[in-house]
């Protein structure tokens, strides 16, 4: 006869303390059974080498023999999401799926797609609340619309966080003997899904409350590399979970390292509210522009051969570690859409393939704001000046000697466009388009 379980479905929450989903499952009448999903759907569109996919397996080998203390595993699978639940079922008497939401347009449709196919065996599908303090439409102007410009959203955002209280902080270890006792659950290895072990690895993250009151004075600066948290990734993939982080950076007198934490729940409920943005500008005039989209020039921007250093520091930076300083991204996305004219979705889609800490809400939002064509953006005539840019956040040169260290010998290419030129280009193909 089948065991009786219910299943605890990770996905980007890759962590036992402080998971809403898996203590809510911990808590309930059937003994629970963890697994993750190698989704081919996803991985299928991946070099074979991602730094990600490394990640996420290293980090399900921990959780197993985290879970193997206790007695239980993760189980890992790998296909199409419907396909793993159809087998599961064969071998189980499944009574529950739980899991955390997710946001992502693709994710709604795939958990749609689940329930539905639960729902026809009488199984129930629960999903809770756990990358985000408030999500969807918690926090919207007082007429029910979504915000469209950070600071009002902040603002409310603050009040609200102030008006919740103590955070709930989800405690599992009580609740272990709720586990369904099999050490040996299905495991995989990287080169059963397809893939190899990446060179890039995913730093451990620093969030001590002296990095965290130093945040507003040392962020802007990409040669101090103590000046940064390296939290991204961990964010994304949920080995930290939000609440307890949140908790940390409100304690601290200067609130710039918070306010970066509600800057992405506001792209995340931009990106809920707006799914449409993911192809097309939020601001639809600025689909209008005539986008140069020169194939060469992109491949030199993706290089780091554009000729300045900035620029090519910023994106050999992103080649070889899948991560690139915040500032930056801004210098090398403002000069790929307004130097170079390209499309914002070109460098968009570049970005997703190689960062490390890839979230499509934050990725597609901040790449609209440097194109001027997204909430809350920069106006179409603010063009950085990708030279001055190093006298005031790399004066030392010291970012870009590390990532460009020709800089000042002979085979440093020249400029490859004229900045002062470039910029007139881009004011008038800007202005034709929103005539």
């Amino acid at each position: 006869m089948a065991k009786e379980v219910n299943v605890f479905w990770f996905r980007r929450d890759l962590r036992l303390e402080d998971n809403t989903g898996f203590y809510k499952a911990l808590c309930g009448k059937y003994p629970v059974m963890p697994i993750f999903i190698f989704d081919k759907e996803i991985l299928d569109k991946l070099p074979k080498d991602d730094a990600r996919v490394t990640f996420i397996f290293e980090t399900l080998q921990e959780l197993r023999n985290q879970l193997q203390e206790h007695g239980s595993s993760v189980g890992i699978y790998h296909g199409t999401p419907k396909k793993v639940f159809q087998e599961i079922l064969k071998d189980f008497d499944v009574k529950n799926v739980i899991t955390n939401h997710d946001y992502e347009p693709y994710a709604k449709e795939r958990d749609e797609a689940i329930e539905a196919l639960l729902s026809e065996k009488e199984i129930g599908f629960y999903t809770f609340k756990d990358q985000v303090i408030f999500e969807k439409d918690e926090v919207v102007k007082n007429d029910g619309d979504p915000y469209v410009v950070y600071t009002p959203y902040s603002k409310k955002w603050l009040e609200k966080y102030k008006e919740l209280g103590k955070l709930k902080v989800y405690d599992p270890s009580k609740k272990w003997d709720n586990l369904y006792q099999n050490s040996r659950l299905p495991n995989l290895s990287l080169s059963d899904i397809g893939f190899t072990k990446s060179s890039i690895e995913v730093k451990p993250f620093d969030i001590s409350k002296d990095l965290m009151a130093s945040y507003e004075d040392t962020r802007n600066f990409p040669g101090n590399t103590e000046g940064t948290s390296h939290l991204s990734p961990h964010l994304r993939f949920g080995t930290i979970g939000i609440r307890s982080l949140v908790k940390k950076a409100s304690e601290v007198k200067n609130n710039t390292f918070l306010k970066e934490l509600i800057w992405r729940e506001f792209f995340m409920q931009i990106l809920w509210h707006f799914p449409e943005t993911v192809n097309n500008a939020f601001r639809k005039e600025y689909d209008r522009i005539e986008w140069r989209n020169n194939e060469d020039e992109f491949d030199k921007w993706k290089e780091g051969k554009t000729g300045y250093p900035f620029v090519d520091a910023g994106m050999r930076q992103l080649n070889e570690t899948g991560y690139m300083h915040n500032r930056v991204r801004m210098i090398v996305a403002s000069f790929l859409c307004k130097h170079l004219l390209i499309d914002w979705r070109w460098g968009e889609a570049y970005f997703a393939e190689k960062l490390l800490d890839y979230e499509m809400s934050s990725n597609v939002g901040n790449w609209q704001w440097a194109a001027g064509s997204g909430v809350d953006a920069a106006p179409y005539f603010r063009i950085f000046n990708p030279t001055t840019q190093i006298d005031k956040f790399d004066k030392d040169r010291k970012y870009i000697k590390k990532w460009v260290p020709e800089v000042d010998k002979d085979a440093y290419p020249d400029p490859m466009v004229n900045h002062k030129e470039a910029r007139e280009r881009c004011l008038e193909t800007y202005k034709e388009a929103l005539k």
